[in-house]
């Protein structure tokens, strides 16, 4: 890495990158999940990405605070009923996708 590219990095607050990472994570889960009109959905792959998704929320809620983790809690909770939604098989309570962090989503 050069210093340059460090030094644009080192000026990044961290709730910026983790809201940046989390964004991407949901709009990868999104079209997984089939919410997209451009893509089939891949369920296999939905389940890795917000399972991700709820590690990385879970972890930085209490370093980024409610301001911040409030809506990425949401949206995590919104792909993870989406999912079961789309899922033909349902998980029992509690094992689907990021719930071993988040738990049961009804």
């Amino acid at each position: 890495m050069d210093n340059e590219l460090a030094r644009d990095i080192a000026e990044v607050p961290a709730v910026e990158v983790i809201n940046t990472t989390a964004v991407h994570l949901m709009s990868a889960a999104a079209v997984q999940c089939g919410l997209s009109e451009d893509a089939p959905a891949d369920l296999d792959e939905a389940r890795k990405l917000i399972t991700a998704l709820a590690g990385l929320v879970t972890a930085a809620a209490p370093e980024i605070g409610d301001h911040h983790a409030r809506p990425l809690k949401d949206g995590l909770r919104s792909l993870q009923l989406a999912f079961r939604e789309a899922s033909t098989i349902k998980d029992p309570p509690g094992k689907g996708p990021g719930e071993k962090y988040t738990g049961p989503v009804n």
